[in-house]
């Protein structure tokens, strides 16, 4: 019998019910996390899109700061997309005065990279570890993204840009039990991002 993870959404900001949705569409028990009881339920986190100064501050207002900290250097699974890429990186270029991250991933992040460059977009990516995408490639929503500087050795990079002015940027990667893109794979319908993170989250169990 194949274990049923519950995956928590962190419900302080950003797109929490989207991304709520794409995991139950998986099969996994999901459900949003603002309070650290209900941390200490969940078997993996889900980091969602949004401003990661705002969620970065809510985090410490909440009081979920370090136990979510905590939780990560234990090894819980976690998933950041676009504001969650940042939350996850161990560095930030581009980060305001102050802003911290809670870290995990070897990865240097540059902060609304393609706001600034190339706004906002959609491009279609083979994605390493996602079913099928070599021949039906996943469709990515960039919006404000960041994208990864440098890859650490702890680290993998899992996808590039193809085209475009941003072509070759990395925007996504993984460590271990950590996962992070800069897109919005929520928004699309397409949920082969959310399933590898659950069966990340499954084989951690």
């Amino acid at each position: 019998m194949t274990a049923t993870p519950t995956i928590g959404v962190l419900a302080l900001q950003g797109d929490v019910r989207e991304h709520l949705a794409a995991l139950r569409a998986t099969g996994a028990e999901a459900v949003p996390v603002r309070r650290e009881s209900e941390l200490d339920a969940v078997d993996g986190l889900v980091l969602p899109g949004g401003e990661s100064t705002t969620i970065d501050k809510l985090l410490r207002a909440f009081d979920l700061d370090v136990p979510v900290r905590e939780r990560l250097e234990a090894g819980m699974p976690a998933y950041g997309s676009c504001a969650g890429m940042i939350l996850l990186a161990d560095r930030i270029v581009g980060g305001i005065e102050g802003q911290r991250t809670l870290g995990g991933l070897d990865v240097t992040v540059r902060r609304n990279a393609f706001g600034r460059q190339v706004d906002s977009f959609e491009t279609d990516l083979e994605i390493d570890g996602v079913p099928d995408s070599a021949t039906e490639p996943v469709h990515a929503v960039f919006i404000r993204a960041p994208w990864v500087d440098e890859v650490g050795p702890a680290a993998t990079a899992l996808a590039r840009v193809e085209s475009g002015p941003a072509a070759g940027r990395i925007v996504a990667v993984r460590q271990g039990s950590l996962l992070a893109t800069s897109f919005h794979p929520e928004v699309t319908g397409d949920t082969r991002v959310h399933r590898l993170f659950v069966e990340i989250v499954r084989d951690a169990l």
